[in-house]
């Protein structure tokens, strides 16, 4: 049976933009989420592309207009400068990790609780507090924050590695087997692709 792995970053504002849509086409035709956060800032430099902070200006630019134009077609609040990112991702991608491996709850709810705290709530994700607290919106045992950090950096690291090796460049990505489909507006093509394959 086909899966969808889910390469995603809990620092990306497209990710946080492609909302609950890909849970809802996961459960449409019926096939799993192998959720794999990774390090999307790394990957630029293994994948050609360039560190935000070295853009040049009208990248920039273009980033924000667009960003404000998903935001208001999604109707998803979206605060285009957030007081705390960049900020650390390892910690909320080793939570997303060892509440996918205990089970119990909503990983796609934790996702989006990680990013709305980022890209809505002002709050920092690298903080204890705030995973643990997202953790609990999720249905899973906040201790998980604490008792995941080994198999985490593990994980983290091998998606990294698996992320770089197949062709994925940026978050939010979705891959099906050696399908790539790259960002939260290609999730109707991720749709048809999974109809084509039924």
């Amino acid at each position: 049976m086909a899966h969808i792995d889910y390469f995603l970053s809990t620092l990306s504002p497209f990710t946080y933009l492609a909302g609950d849509r890909l849970e809802e086409i996961a459960q449409t035709h019926g096939v799993e989420v192998h959720y794999r956060p990774f390090d999307v800032v790394a990957n630029f430099a293994r994948t050609g592309g360039i560190h935000p902070s070295e853009r040049h200006e009208s990248r920039v630019n273009y980033r924000l207009q667009d960003l404000k134009r998903l935001s208001k077609r999604s109707g998803m609040k979206l605060n285009l400068k957030p007081a705390h990112w960049p900020t650390n991702s390892a910690p909320s991608s080793y939570a997303i990790i060892a509440a996918q491996n205990a089970g119990g709850g909503d990983v796609g709810a934790l996702v989006r609780a990680l990013l709305s705290a980022c890209w809505v709530e002002e709050k920092d994700i690298a903080e204890d507090a705030v995973i643990r607290d997202c953790l609990s919106r999720a249905g899973f045992d906040a201790g998980l924050a604490d008792s995941g950090l080994v198999v985490g950096a593990e994980t983290f690291g091998a998606n990294n590695e698996a992320a770089a090796t197949r062709g994925v460049f940026g978050a939010p990505t979705y891959m099906v087997g050696d399908e790539v489909f790259w960002g939260q507006d290609r999730l109707s093509y991720l749709d048809d692709y999974l109809t084509e394959i039924a």
